[in-house]
């Protein structure tokens, strides 16, 4: 990695941290969660960077991929809430990946909190170049286990490169002795462990209101107008990086209809929401790692 793109990852790792604690502070009963993500959003917007994928804001047992519309103005945070708050900012496509847990005016879920903290740090205290990945799953579910909890088996972290979110190598959660993958020296790497007193394995559930542009040979049969000049713009603007409904406010009258069209025409993938299965309370603690020989260094 040359020293420019090393400076990338970390100028986008600084802003990513800062616009993480940011929104955190800002989780508080009744706040809007609209208005946290579009803070958080703008923070980074503001410090010079990209956003790398709608700030993220997942409530109790939905574990990740929920982003708020435009119009969900009577979504607020309640006293008790479990809320796992993930936020990506890119420099030049170079990406940083966090997230935290919060709770809403109470210490209900401290333990599980801790748990997946924990588990990060011990995963990050050991994961180094050529150490099978499988041993890092290892260490973040026993690590969560010694908190009385399940890891949540099918929510992995995963590599990153330049304008790619996931790019190829997973981290597990658990100790999946098929993962014989091995991280290289210079590898980027988030790590994102699950803590859940529930079934330690997510669903899908409805629509994240988040989406990303993948490149389809059906697009050219679009006959919708607005729908083709909607994916042009998107794919533009976004490149194939994770996108909001609400950033497509501006540059479409009526983007819920072309967007179901792109969804159909395959132009547009849309995520679905993660919830554990059982309906569990889940944590999440992230960060993002550059591989060392022998050990990591954290940017965010």
């Amino acid at each position: 990695m040359n020293e420019a793109i090393y400076e990338k990852y970390k100028r986008a790792g600084s802003i990513a941290s800062s616009a993480r604690e940011h929104g955190a502070n800002l989780i508080k009963e009744g706040a809007s969660y609209l208005d946290v993500v579009t803070t958080v959003e703008s923070e980074i917007k503001e410090q010079g960077a990209g956003i790398a994928f709608p700030a993220n804001i997942s409530v109790n047992e939905l574990a990740a991929h929920f982003s708020p519309r435009h119009d969900d103005t009577a979504l607020v945070f309640r006293k008790g809430d479990v809320v796992k708050i993930d936020v990506g900012a890119h420099v030049d496509g170079y990406i940083a990946d966090t997230a935290k847990t919060v709770e809403v005016g109470t210490h209900t879920y401290d333990k599980m909190i801790r748990a997946s903290r924990e588990a990060l740090n011990n995963a990050i205290a050991h994961i180094k170049a050529d150490i099978p990945l499988c041993e890092i799953g290892k260490i973040i579910e026993d690590t969560i286990a010694s908190f009385g909890y399940k890891s949540i088996d099918n929510l992995t972290g995963h590599s990153l490169q330049c304008y790619t979110l996931h790019s190829g190598l997973s981290i597990p959660n658990v100790a999946d002795m098929l993962n014989r993958s091995k991280p290289n020296l210079e590898d980027v790497l988030a790590i994102e462990p699950f803590a859940t007193d529930g079934a330690g394995h997510v669903i899908s559930g409805q629509s994240s209101n988040i989406y990303r542009y993948q490149s389809s040979v059906r697009a050219r049969f679009i006959r919708d107008t607005k729908a083709r000049s909607l994916a042009t713009k998107i794919h533009k603007r976004f490149n194939e990086l994770p996108f909001a409904e609400r950033w497509c406010a501006d540059i479409s009258s009526h983007p819920d209809s072309s967007l179901k069209r792109l969804i159909f025409a395959g132009c547009i993938k849309q995520y679905p929401q993660l919830i554990d299965a059982n309906h569990g309370i889940v944590t999440q603690a992230e960060h993002t790692v550059i591989i060392h020989e022998n050990d990591c260094e954290v940017t965010t």
